[in-house]
């Protein structure tokens, strides 16, 4: 299995989970995974991130290609991925 495919599959495996994911360029995402398409995972930021490029336009009709999900990232860039525990809210 690639790291492509695995990253996939962790992503549908944690679908409504919170999660941290690490990417290529060094940023750190941490959100609720909403959905999870062919090259990307949507994540709702939790709190007030400065990094997740978009928090607070309005993540509505339009927005990701005309899905309610947040922001996208592609699965291709995921360098780590990671549940993050019940008490981190």
């Amino acid at each position: 299995m690639s790291t492509f495919e695995h990253h996939h599959a962790m992503c549908n495996r944690y679908m409504g989970r919170a999660v941290v994911i690490g990417t290529r360029d060094g940023q750190t995402h941490r959100g609720v995974i909403q959905g999870v398409r062919n090259n990307k995972v949507y994540l709702q930021p939790l709190g007030n991130q400065r990094n997740s490029r978009g928090f607070g336009f309005g993540f509505g009709f339009g927005y990701g290609g005309g899905l309610a999900f947040g922001f996208g990232i592609a699965i291709g860039s995921i360098v780590t991925l990671a549940l993050l525990p019940f008490f981190f809210f």
